[in-house]
């Protein structure tokens, strides 16, 4: 075997990770899970429904064919076609990351297997504002969703969580819970000491010399898309400035609304870009924007987009949540304020860009918490760990 492998404590794993929803490339699921496991040594696998069959890093991607124009016959074709994939590979241990595919984590421990569920947010209190489901129906759903998960939970070997809010939960379920945050990767965004074509106002396409607030990630209304866009129309009266949306339009409809706004002028649309687009566009912005409506679920979450502005050294705007705003203020990273304000969003742009040395500092100061805790490479430990436990119990053991 190869010194990798000998390097985890002389044993390797046979893994599989599972997904019916996300894209073969995720970056929590593929970039960061399943390279740190094979980096580590383990033999690793991911099924992901609809995707092509491929290798990369090696880690072998599996495609399997689930497609289906109705959204109820497509949660059962996925699952089962995910399921059958499983037992093909005939892994040790199956790490799998949507809850529709809990009956299959289920299915996998009646065949012996280790089984491990990966929690990224919380379902029950999602259900509570999908508007695809009636909403009279909403808690009967999300009370089932909750219910569900407490009595499979309890069957699984280990689950990890993305937020110490979840974990909270799924403990009461099953001892063996982890938290595993999904943090950048260190490497990734911060300065890696080479020019980006967006480095200098010089490279800069026309349209986009001006200082720029940047946005990554869906673009929805709970978001905060139209309290942005009013508040750079807002900005633009004290000082010239840009917003620019990076993602995807959902409902693709929002698109058309938003341009019939007048602060339309003020925004450039980048469409969803990949993650060297990404990483150019946080090299310039001037500040980065996480605003999200002041629901339930958004409150205890951590979304990424903030901490990867910290890891590319630019300020932050955040929603004023106790959370976030405890990040924010211990860090000394960007500034809170109210998501559904649109003036106090103004204020704050207009004072980063009219404050370059302090937003300066502030972009440090987050690049540097990154550095010290708010990392992929720290969390990437709790995952291993977790792993060493499972495999104590049932291993492969690698001949000399």
């Amino acid at each position: 075997m190869s010194g990798s492998l000998m390097n985890f404590k002389g044993f390797y794993m046979k893994i599989c990770h599972l997904t019916s929803v996300h894209p073969a490339e995720d970056i929590r699921i593929f970039v960061k899970e399943c390279q740190s496991l094979q980096e580590a040594g383990h033999d690793v696998s991911l099924i992901v429904a609809n995707s092509e069959t491929y290798t990369k890093n090696d880690v072998q991607i599996i495609g399997v064919e689930a497609r289906s124009s109705n959204r109820f016959l497509k949660m059962v074709k996925g699952p089962s076609a995910v399921y059958k994939k499983a037992l093909e590979v005939n892994a040790d241990v199956y790490h799998f990351h949507d809850p529709e595919l809990m009956p299959v984590g289920l299915l996998l421990k009646k065949k012996g297997k280790k089984v491990i569920y990966d929690v990224h947010e919380d379902v029950p209190e999602q259900v509570l504002s999908k508007q695809w489901i009636p909403k009279p129906l909403r808690k009967i759903v999300s009370f089932t969703v909750k219910t569900a998960e407490k009595l499979a939970s309890k069957r699984y070997d280990g689950i990890v969580t993305a937020t110490p809010t979840i974990n909270n939960r799924f403990r009461t379920y099953n001892s063996n819970s982890v938290v595993v945050h999904n943090y950048p990767i260190m490497g990734e965004l911060l300065d890696d000491g080479h020019e980006s074509p967006l480095q200098t106002k010089e490279a800069l396409p026309p349209h986009l010399r001006d200082p720029y607030a940047l946005y990554v990630g869906s673009i929805t209304k709970i978001r905060g898309v139209f309290e942005m866009a009013e508040a750079i129309g807002l900005a633009n009266q004290k000082v010239p400035m840009n917003l620019v949306l990076a993602g995807a339009f959902a409902p693709p409809a929002l698109q058309s609304e938003l341009e019939k706004k007048e602060e339309w002028k003020y925004i450039r649309y980048t469409g969803y870009l990949d993650r060297p687009g990404v990483k150019q566009h946080l090299k310039n912005a001037k500040v980065g924007l996480v605003l999200l409506y002041p629901e339930p679920r958004y409150m205890v979450s951590l979304p990424i987009k903030m901490f990867e502005y910290m890891a590319a050294g630019i300020p932050v705007i955040a929603a004023n949540f106790p959370l976030w705003k405890e990040i924010v203020d211990d860090a000394k990273c960007g500034l809170c304020v109210d998501p559904l304000n649109p003036e106090e969003i103004s204020n704050a742009m207009q004072w980063i860009m009219e404050h370059p040395e302090e937003a300066a500092a502030m972009g440090q100061n987050g690049k540097c918490s990154i550095i010290e805790k708010y990392n992929w490479e720290h969390e990437s430990k709790t995952l291993a760990m977790l792993y060493e436990q499972l495999s104590r119990r049932e291993t492969r053991v690698v001949s000399e």
